[in-house]
């Protein structure tokens, strides 16, 4: 299991943090020289630090998964350092837009989409050239236990992840012949550096709602994803895969 990825070279964008910064650590840690992509390039850069410390290979390169050109570039920057692109984790996304659909502000709408579901589209409009070129790939894109069922909540988060499994099945279904497998991930309530610091009382919530009895743990996900972008999960296509403690899978 430790050389899953030996010789592969891993995208990971929302890298600098939480689920991201763990994946592109994993990914490294079964070999994969890794690229780690986003906005923040001081928290980047400490990504790639821990990876560098346990004996891996690993480049930060700033982006905007929202901007074209920025995805672009990171493509581009990545096949120019390791040669090839083998797996990418599609994880970049922000939250934002709750409330009532009629209170929710154009800006808020345009941020969220953009990012969560724009540039979800951008990171496989690049990634995809360079698969094909190469004879094929993996890809991982992260939508939520809210793009497979409705939240009152924050119906403009919902929108988005929902988008990113239409895409991500349809994108599956026009390049599996290729050899490129494309993914997605649905996680639930998870710890990560953003609900650590959520009111406590939030978190009782988070965790009530949840059938399982607790909030899942970021390692948990990634072992997901490492799992979808090896050779074990290669009867796997256009899949949503739910981690969630059971909360969409039904009344509770």
């Amino acid at each position: 299991m430790a050389d899953r990825f030996q010789g592969q070279v891993a995208l990971v964008t929302g890298g600098s943090s939480g689920i991201g910064r763990a994946a592109a650590v994993a990914f490294a840690a079964e070999g994969a020289r890794v690229v780690v992509a986003a906005r923040g390039e001081v928290e980047s850069e400490e990504t790639v630090q821990l990876i560098r410390d346990a004996g891996g290979e690993a480049i930060a390169v700033r982006t905007d998964v929202a901007v074209a050109s920025d995805v672009e570039s990171l493509v581009g920057r990545t096949v120019e350092a390791y040669g090839r692109l083998d797996c990418a984790f599609n994880n970049a996304g922000t939250s934002g837009g709750s409330g009532p659909i009629h209170e929710v502000e154009e800006d808020a709408w345009d941020q969220v989409l953009d990012i969560n579901l724009k540039g979800v589209w951008l990171c496989m409009k690049y990634q995809i050239p360079q698969m094909l070129n190469q004879g094929g790939g993996t890809i991982v894109n992260t939508s939520s236990d809210a793009g497979l069922i409705g939240w009152s909540g924050n119906a403009v988060y919902t929108a988005s992840k929902w988008g990113v499994i239409g895409l991500t099945k349809s994108a599956a279904l026009q390049y599996i012949g290729d050899g490129i497998r494309i993914n997605a991930v649905c996680p639930g309530f998870i710890r990560t550096p953003m609900t650590d610091s959520t009111d406590p009382r939030a978190e009782e919530q988070m965790v009530a709602a949840t059938p399982a009895g607790r909030i899942g743990t970021v390692d948990e996900v990634v072992g997901a994803v490492l799992w979808l972008c090896s050779d074990e999960a290669s009867f796997v296509v256009g899949h949503p895969l739910s981690m969630d403690g059971g909360t969409t899978s039904g009344m509770w």
